[in-house]
């Protein structure tokens, strides 16, 4: 079952977000964070796939305190209107939009423990979300750019990580993933022969074995952090 529901951040703000329950019982909670094209049908999709896996799964607009409604594709003009979006949140007084992502992570607390996943751009908050936000269980950064960067770099996780990156993306240069894996060597970094946005079915990057591959070690990882023993 999905459907969009509100959620409300500790400063008082409204945001909507996209979310899918099992049918069955829940065994955990995950909160997907989007790139930068916003709630589209490929983050629906990802948060549809994780309700089949028996999770309850949300994902915030991350993007409706500077702009509602944001659903973009992947062409030239979607890219130059998603990093101009970016840019605005960035601009934001902290906590900014750091403080809708942990609203998210407290609604998803009340079915489980909490995973948190993201992509692109999302996959760099996922990165902060499991340094700086309570009540996070585990989490899984796909091809997050600004995570390899010094000042990213020098943050400490505080759950379990596990980071996904393509060795052909230009945007992430293998220098930045390689001083990321030497500076927490507690994290499970996995590097694919892809570019960026592997994952993705609707980028001419998809790569389908490197996505394959990346779901099921994330599916495992989920598995043995957010269910419990007793966990049918």
């Amino acid at each position: 079952m999905a459907h969009d529901i509100e959620l409300g951040s500790a400063d008082g703000f409204k945001f909507p977000a996209y979310e899918a329950r099992p049918a069955g019982p829940i065994k955990g909670a995950v909160v997907v964070v989007q790139e930068i094209f916003g709630v589209n049908s490929h983050i629906r999709g990802i948060v549809d796939a994780f309700a089949v896996q028996g999770y309850l799964a949300v994902a915030p607009a991350m993007f409706h305190r500077v702009k509602s409604g944001v659903e973009l594709a992947y062409s030239g003009e979607d890219v130059a209107a998603g990093v101009a979006l970016k840019a605005a949140i960035d601009a934001l007084p902290a906590p900014g939009a750091m403080q809708d992502l942990q609203a998210a992570v407290d609604y998803a607390a009340q079915f489980g423990k909490v995973g948190v996943i993201g992509f692109c751009w999302g996959g760099s908050l996922t990165w902060r979300a499991a340094c700086q936000l309570q009540g996070v269980t585990a989490a899984i950064a796909y091809y997050g750019g600004s995570m390899t960067q010094p000042a990213e770099i020098a943050r400490h996780p505080q759950c379990p990580v596990m980071a996904h990156f393509g060795d052909q993306d230009h945007a992430i240069p293998m220098p930045g993933v390689q001083a990321f894996q030497a500076a927490h060597p507690e994290v499970a970094v996995h590097v694919y022969a892809a570019g960026h946005g592997f994952n993705c079915n609707q980028r001419g990057s998809f790569d389908e074995a490197a996505a394959t591959l990346a779901r099921g070690r994330s599916l495992a990882f989920f598995a043995s952090h957010l269910q419990s023993a007793a966990a049918p």
